[in-house]
């Protein structure tokens, strides 16, 4: 049954989540098992991929499939998204989630960490999207309240809403992705919902200068891989309205300005 009177039932679904070995992936795929959606996993380590399937299988009762995939190639990503539409019929629901940064200042960034960047952040997703919108287009995941059609999640960053010194390139990827996630949903809107997810600071494996956040903040101190999941899989089940955008901040987090 669905969650809400007008909401769709993530049993009902199948879901492909990228960046899906650790942090934000990896919790967003545990929150739609837990719904009973089918999970597709996608990222480049594949023992980490193969053992959080087997985790969601055993624990949830779902299907869960394992698909190594660096979403910087266009192969890569076509072969991911129709290796889910072939083994599973269908493909609902996408969260693009895989991100990476690199350096800092400008002025000393190599050209490697700008292209890394720029790399996964923009053409990865990118390349997702291009790849997914058939069949999120086709999807008959219906609700309560609609005739179906899939739903597009992009994980966004406060770092693509305001100005700020830190790493301008990645910033500047994820007003991208913003940006990118917005123009999707008026171009393809009548067919499939579009959610940008926008969170601060999250608790993760994300790393700056050498030190991972997870060490860096004590739990509780920022925004948790768990609560941005559970906002991923919120959004989802909506229908027929659609949460165009979300954001998940520190309780502080504004008064910095």
């Amino acid at each position: 049954m669905p969650d809400i009177e007008t909401g769709r039932s993530l049993a009902d679904a199948t879901a492909l989540v990228t960046g899906a070995s650790s942090g934000i992936g990896r919790e967003t795929a545990r929150e739609l098992a837990r719904g009973g959606a089918t999970v597709v996993l996608a990222a480049r380590r594949e023992e980490r991929l193969e053992a959080l399937a087997d985790d969601l299988e055993s624990s949830h009762g779902v299907d869960a499939a394992a698909v190594p995939t660096d979403v910087t190639s266009e192969a890569a990503v076509e072969a991911l998204v129709e290796t889910t539409a072939e083994r599973f019929g269908d493909l609902d629901l996408v969260v693009s989630n895989a991100g990476v940064a690199a350096g800092s200042d400008v002025a000393e960034m190599t050209t490697e960490e700008y292209e890394r960047m720029t790399a996964v952040n923009c053409d990865g997703t990118f390349y997702v999207t291009r790849a997914a919108l058939p069949h999120l287009r086709a999807s008959d995941w219906a609700g309560a309240a609609d005739d179906g059609g899939g739903h597009l999640v992009y994980v966004g960053s406060f770092a693509g809403q305001y100005p700020r010194p830190f790493n301008p390139v990645y910033a500047a990827t994820k007003w991208w992705t913003r940006g990118f996630a917005k123009s999707v949903s008026a171009q393809v809107g009548d067919d499939v919902a579009v959610t940008v997810v926008n969170p601060a600071a999250v608790r993760t494996e994300f790393t700056v200068d050498g030190d991972p956040f997870e060490e860096r903040f004590d739990p509780g101190e920022v925004v948790e891989p768990a609560e941005v999941a559970q906002a991923v899989a919120y959004a989802a089940r909506q229908s027929p309205s659609v949460v165009s955008e979300l954001d998940l901040y520190d309780r502080d987090k504004l008064t910095l300005f």
